[in-house]
């Protein structure tokens, strides 16, 4: 029995607006996956698209990021889009980089930005 696919959506304060339209966008191709999220994110991405699987976690700073770190090690994740803000310091900066150190030795596709999330969708089938 194959498990559904799993997609894990973050994104940095200033950017929660941005990942929000990425769901709307894109609400076809993610319908077929579950959608792990930290806190926030998830949220805004629920009210976005109620319609999508989309499980809440803590949000970053209290440990978010570090459960979908566990969950990419594991093999539950497997796929990464992480809208991050380069432009705002970040007081759990260690996490974040912990988080895009695991999606790289686990292998699994990463988006950090918008544009690279885009090509990632054109790559799924609905």
């Amino acid at each position: 029995m194959s498990r559904t696919r799993c997609i894990a959506l973050i994104a940095h304060d200033q950017k929660k607006e941005d990942m929000a339209d990425f769901a709307r966008h894109h609400q076809a191709k993610l319908m077929g996956w579950r959608i792990v999220a930290t806190g926030t994110t998830g949220g805004r991405i629920k009210d976005a698209v109620p319609e999508l699987d989309v499980t809440r976690l803590k949000s970053g700073p209290l440990g978010g990021d570090q459960q979908i770190g566990a969950l990419i090690s594991t093999g539950e994740v497997d796929m990464l889009v992480f809208f991050v803000d380069p432009l705002t310091p970040m007081p759990h900066d260690v996490d974040v980089k912990a988080l895009m150190r695991l999606a790289t030795v686990y292998d699994i596709p990463m988006a950090l930005n918008l544009a690279t999330a885009d090509i990632l969708m054109q790559t799924l089938t609905a």
